[in-house]
């Protein structure tokens, strides 16, 4: 089974696109996606981007997602090394990458910033992947 390691922006364009995973798909993020995710959509409902009861839909059609989410004494202590050793300002973006590190094939991100902080720390894959056969 491939496991993969998605970030907030993956997760809502999953349910956005609402394309069916193919089997053999595990999808994984660290506890604080649920968080972000709700930031994400808060941000967007105040700048007029969504009404409020397309942010909500949008997050019950996340919950739905089979997301399995970690976050471990482990996980935190890799990710605190990760930020560390990229000299990072904080550890979010590193829990995603500990995380694959830990228990994935690779991370799926649409973030740019992720994706280059992740070069040469995790392996990186593009969101097609997610539905190859």
């Amino acid at each position: 089974m491939a496991k993969y390691v998605i970030t907030p922006e993956v997760a809502l364009r999953l349910v956005r696109d609402g394309t069916p995973l193919p089997d053999g798909r595990q999808l994984l993020a660290p506890t604080l996606l649920r968080s972000q995710l709700l930031a994400l959509l808060y941000g967007a409902v105040r700048r007029g981007e969504l009404t409020a009861g397309d942010a909500e839909r949008a997050l019950d059609r996340v919950r739905a997602l089979r997301v399995r989410l970690l976050g471990d004494r482990v996980l935190q202590s890799t990710a605190w090394r990760i930020a560390e050793r990229l000299d990072a300002p904080d550890t979010l973006g590193a829990e995603y990458l500990a995380l694959t590190r830990l228990q994935a094939d690779a991370l799926v991100t649409l973030d740019p910033a992720l994706a280059a902080a992740a070069r040469g720390v995790v392996p990186l894959a593009p969101f097609e992947a997610l539905f190859e056969r």
